[in-house]
């Protein structure tokens, strides 16, 4: 006994030993892989930055343009004509007025030309009208149409998804008429099922009121029947707010109670229903019997989480609230987890009879691990 004992003893320092070094194999990795992440952090910001210095720059220089371009265009179409003579004597003479780049010299070379000479030449021959229409036109900017269409064509996207389908938008429109005019076809039959169905959704007042179930299973079973009931009406909401009796909260409670013991028994009938198939990979397998794991300890958490609000609402309506208790079907649940872990086991305990691995210890390991965990999620009760 005291040999067996040490070898047992053996064994867990050998697992305890290799789960160590499994563990700082890991941490050293996350490290290396957490110094990389923030080397490539350090990296995007300074790249963020650099391009937002570059889009700061890009519409600098864009609105220098637009301006430059508005007053270029301003001093052009203010300036008065160039005299026709003076250029066809003498190309290469410096005009009088040239281009100004503010609106303050604009105004100051209109100042300056009020002013007479001394000795004005003779007056030139008038200019055709032709050409004397077309000398004060103002010239178009590039910059400022590429801004309106900027600005413009998220709009325009937006109407072409809203306009989208041409027809069917002005058929959308007589139907919100219709529905504002309450002359739709839907309005109208929940008016005439309103009119007609009266004695009918008090009948069912009454029975909802009236129900005090003993058990969770005539909760499911009422909720049933009732579902039944209502779905002979158009719009079971719709109908049910014109009739202020109805005991809306709960018709709902009954409702909740019913979807959440189905959902838990459902999960219940699966984890027994679980099976190794020796035709499935061990991987498929294993992953199965893990996903089922962790939907049962989520599913039983939640419900012991929402527990004692849960309960007091359903006494308030009379629903049994004995089933959501360690004693029921949470402990159910749990034990017949135990289902998974045996077939987990027998599936390992195969793989490693059949085959000859390099990772035999590590598998054996994996087993034990999900054994233990099973083991604490059936053994353990929430107070």
């Amino acid at each position: 006994m005291p040999k067996e004992k040490d070898e047992e003893l053996a064994m867990e320092i050998n697992c305890l030993k290799k789960d160590l070094e499994i563990s700082l194999q890991k941490s050293i990795f996350l490290e290396r892989e957490n110094q990389e992440l923030r080397l490539e952090l350090n990296r995007l910001k300074s790249q963020i930055q650099s391009l937002k210095a570059l889009n700061n720059e890009r519409k600098s220089i864009l609105w220098k343009k637009f301006h430059s371009s508005m007053d270029m265009a301003v001093a052009g179409a203010d300036s008065p004509p160039l005299n026709p003579a003076t250029v066809a004597g003498d190309k290469r003479e410096v005009t009088k007025f040239p281009k100004q780049s503010s609106w303050d010299d604009v105004k100051e070379s209109q100042r300056m030309t009020a002013v007479p000479a001394s000795a004005p030449p003779p007056p030139p021959p008038p200019l055709p009208k032709k050409l004397l229409g077309g000398s004060k036109a103002v010239r178009r900017v590039p910059e400022v149409l590429d801004l309106y269409r900027t600005l413009t064509k998220r709009d325009a996207q937006k109407e072409n998804k809203v306009a989208h389908g041409g027809a069917p938008v002005v058929a959308f429109t007589k139907n919100m008429i219709g529905e504002i005019e309450n002359r739709s076809a839907y309005l109208s039959a929940i008016k005439s099922e309103v009119e007609t169905h009266g004695e009918f959704v008090n009948w069912l007042i009454k029975e909802v009121e009236m129900i005090a179930p003993r058990d969770i299973s005539d909760v499911e079973k009422f909720v049933k029947w009732l579902d039944v009931k209502l779905a002979s009406l158009v719009d079971e909401r719709a109908v049910l707010k014109h009739f202020p009796r109805w005991p809306e909260a709960k018709a709902d409670a009954l409702r909740e109670a019913a979807f959440s013991y189905r959902d838990l028994k459902s999960l219940e009938s699966k984890v027994c229903m679980f099976r190794d198939n020796p035709k499935e990979e061990m991987n498929v397998v294993l992953k199965r019997a893990q996903a089922l794991q962790d939907r049962v300890e989520q599913s039983v958490s939640n419900m012991e989480r929402t527990r004692e609000f849960n309960c007091k609402k359903y006494q308030a309506f009379q629903i049994p609230c004995q089933w959501m208790f360690d004693s029921a079907l949470p402990t159910q649940i749990k034990s017949s987890t135990l289902r998974l872990a045996k077939e987990y086991m027998i599936r390992i305990t195969r793989e490693l009879r059949s085959t000859e691995t390099s990772q035999a210890e590590n598998l054996f390991l994996q087993g034990v691990r999900f054994a233990y965990r099973v083991h604490q999620v059936v053994s353990i009760r929430r107070l």
